[in-house]
Order: structure tokens, then C-alpha cells, then sequence
């Protein structure tokens, strides 16, 4: 209907880069020939995670993983590998470290100031309107399903169809399981 803007062109090169640079879509002459490529990154993924899989059995299963720190380290190395290979220029993130234009940054979305006070008084409004008899009783059933080994997974969403706010949810979850620190992964 029109000529492109210079914002639409800048978009359609954009994603042009973003398929040729992080796609890895140009990393094998024919991407779209067959299944081949596909299955030696399906092959490759599956190899890996199934070494994590086997690290995380050795040590007692996922819980004593967590406990022992190998989730968080896994997942802090390979956040500073990716953050060193972006710094390095090893991996290519269109707009970050490849392609970019001095430009200055968008600007960000700043909620309204009343935002908050508008929320706190539809909170004041649906706490005053509910049934907090049965909101209690659904907090109730949901700390007694959370002490015992059934799913609490219905009685969260009970407690949620009474008008249980997420916080008075997380309260009573907290209190039955405490709060959750990781180990020191550094």
C-alpha cells in the first residue's frame, strides 16, 4: 500500500541477520534437504543431556543436585560461557554484538504512577467481596495437602477459584516448606 519505512526495511534486514547469524541455518549447504542435519543436532542434544542426566544420577538423583549446588553451577557456567562467547564474538547476537547501529536506546515503558494504588484498591475491593470463610477453609485444606504427600495442585486452584491471593498461596506454601536458599555455587 505504501513504500517500506525505514523502521520496516531495518526489520526485514534484521531478521534476515537473525536467521543467516543465530538460526544456524547457514552452517550446512542444503538446511531445508532432508532430516539429516536436524537429526545430528537432535542426536548431539539428546548425547548431552543424557550426560547431565547420568552426572545428576551419580550424585543421588535431582534433589541431592539441587542440594549439593550442580543445578546452580550448571546453569552459572553455562551463563558465563554464552556471556564470554557474546563477549568474544564467538556467539553472534544480531543487534548486540554483529550488526548494530548507533542509535540511541528505545525507550523503556514507565508504568502511570497511579498503577499501584490502582492495583492495591482492586486487591482492597476483591478481598472485602470475597467469601474469607472460604478462602480460609481453602487455605487450610491447601496446608494440610502440603504437609501430607497428595497433590496440592488442586487445592492451589481451589484456593485461587475462592479469591486466595497468589501471596496468601506462597505464605502458606512457605510456611509448610520454608524458604528456599541455594548453596553457594561460586
Amino acid at each position: 500500500l505504501a513504500l517500506p519505512t525505514e523502521d520496516s526495511a531495518k526489520l526485514a534486514l534484521r531478521t534476515q541477520q537473525v536467521l543467516a547469524s543465530e538460526s544456524g541455518v547457514t552452517h550446512t549447504a542444503d538446511p531445508l534437504g532432508g532430516s539429516y542435519y536436524v537429526e545430528a543436532l537432535t542426536d548431539e542434544l539428546e548425547a548431552r543431556a543424557n550426560e547431565l542426566i547420568a552426572k545428576v544420577d551419580a550424585m543421588g538423583g535431582a534433589v541431592a543436585a539441587i542440594e549439593a549446588g550442580f543445578m546452580q553451577r550448571q546453569i552459572h557456567e553455562s551463563a558465563l560461557a554464552w556471556q564470554r562467547g557474546v563477549e568474544s564474538h564467538e556467539e553472534v547476537v544480531v543487534g548486540v554484538n554483529a550488526y548494530t547501529m548507533d542509535e540511541p536506546d528505545p525507550e523503556l515503558f514507565v508504568p502511570d504512577e497511579g498503577a499501584r494504588e490502582e492495583v492495591m484498591n482492586d486487591l482492597a475491593r476483591v478481598r472485602a467481596e470475597r467469601d474469607g470463610a472460604a478462602v480460609e477453609a481453602a487455605l487450610a485444606t491447601l496446608g494440610d495437602d502440603a504437609r501430607s504427600t497428595r497433590n496440592v495442585m488442586p487445592t492451589i486452584l481451589a484456593a485461587v477459584e475462592a479469591y486466595a491471593t497468589i501471596g496468601e498461596v506462597c505464605g502458606v506454601l512457605e510456611g509448610v516448606f520454608g524458604k528456599y536458599r541455594a548453596p553457594e555455587v561460586l
